[in-house]
């Protein structure tokens, strides 16, 4: 059995403008994190709801792959994702219900990286160094506060 930890936070109130990152973010069921993109309707995708992408979550580890393996320096705020974790092995809850902090989620895809992002940082080669390990994507099932240092594990429910 794992148990991980939230690294980082961050939300983003226009697409495409820098992540700020925050201390705490409020998790609302149905819509998205308070003050981001996606539960206020300004995201990329906002036109192409999909219940399953209200937050999306990151690994650490990633980040710091890149920069052994690749020589590619990205901060957590510019991933584009909402939560950093460490210790969360994410490509593995696909399906599952787990607890971040004390919010209930549900890991419902792998997120994909797309060219977007890749021009939009111009950072050469990411688009392919994040293949099958560009984040997940979750659908938020209880409401509640997340803050940095909280655990992440597995649900018992």
């Amino acid at each position: 059995m794992w148990q991980g930890s939230i690294v980082s936070l961050h939300i983003v109130a226009e697409k495409s403008a820098p992540m700020d990152t925050v201390a705490a973010v409020h998790a609302i069921p149905g819509k998205g994190l308070k003050g981001d993109r996606y539960a206020d309707g300004r995201g990329t995708y906002s036109e192409y709801p999909e219940d399953g992408r209200q937050v999306t979550l990151f690994e650490e580890e990633t980040l710091e792959a890149l920069h052994r393996d690749m020589g590619i320096s990205l901060g957590p705020n510019q991933t584009r994702r909402n939560i950093i974790t460490s210790g969360v092995p994410l490509n593995h809850l696909v399906g599952q219900k787990f607890l971040v902090g004390e919010v209930l989620l549900e890991g419902t895809r792998l997120n994909a990286p797309c060219q977007y992002f890749q021009d939009l940082l111009g950072i050469k080669g990411l688009f392919k160094a994040l293949i099958h390990r560009s984040g997940l994507n979750c659908r938020i099932l209880t409401e509640g506060e997340t803050y940095i240092g909280d655990s992440i594990r597995l649900s018992q429910d």
